[in-house]
């Protein structure tokens, strides 16, 4: 697959939307300490419980720590981010998807140093220079503590093309993006769509 022009996988925007004032943690737990609303608002962004597992040592924002793949009734495959090579290897050795099968991804991850906002993951599947792109909401976080140290974002289930046509080979550009259009990781990847496993 050519690699994908790089408006291809932007992020739709919606309109009206404006991204807020950017603010540090510090100043949200301040954030009109006696508002009912806002202080649980701040508790379902995880605010103020727990202590910080941020490394001061690693400027990222977003770690993405693994891939996964759900089929029911099957065994999930997951891709360990932390392994050296791992994402050269979604490239070269595709998944297998069986014709018809219903599926989801998902992704584990960490946050840290401040507020993760508005972290989509962007898709753009090719085959035969057709090109399909997705795009799924994964939402805003605060940075990992001790009370929540990762998350975890399973996405909507998708049904596998089936058929003579739907058979083949596909290739994949995805990416995690937030509102701030900063990219937390990028790859590409590819699957086979078979008559079975």
């Amino acid at each position: 697959m050519s690699t994908p022009h790089p408006d291809e996988l932007e992020p739709e925007h919606t309109e009206g939307f404006k991204v807020g004032e950017k603010k540090t943690i510090d100043e949200y737990q301040q954030l009109d300490q006696n508002d009912e609303s806002l202080r649980k608002w701040k508790e379902s962004l995880g605010i103020g419980s727990g202590t910080t597992l941020s490394d001061p040592n690693d400027p990222r924002k977003c770690i993405i720590l693994s891939l996964g793949l759900e089929v029911q009734g099957r065994s999930d495959i997951i891709i360990d981010l932390s392994q050296p090579g791992s994402l050269d290897g979604l490239n070269k050795h595709p998944f297998t998807i069986k014709e018809g099968a219903t599926f989801r991804m998902k992704a584990r991850f960490k946050v840290q140093h401040q507020i993760l906002s508005g972290m989509k993951y962007v898709q753009v599947v090719s085959r035969m220079g057709v090109k399909n792109k997705m795009q799924e909401m994964i939402g805003s976080y605060s940075p990992n503590t001790t009370d929540k140290p990762e998350f975890e974002k399973k996405f909507e289930s998708e049904t596998a093309p089936s058929g003579m046509l739907g058979r083949g080979h596909y290739e994949a550009v995805s990416k995690f993006v937030d509102d701030d259009q900063q990219t937390h990781l990028q790859f590409k990847w590819s699957f086979d769509i078979k008559k079975d496993w």
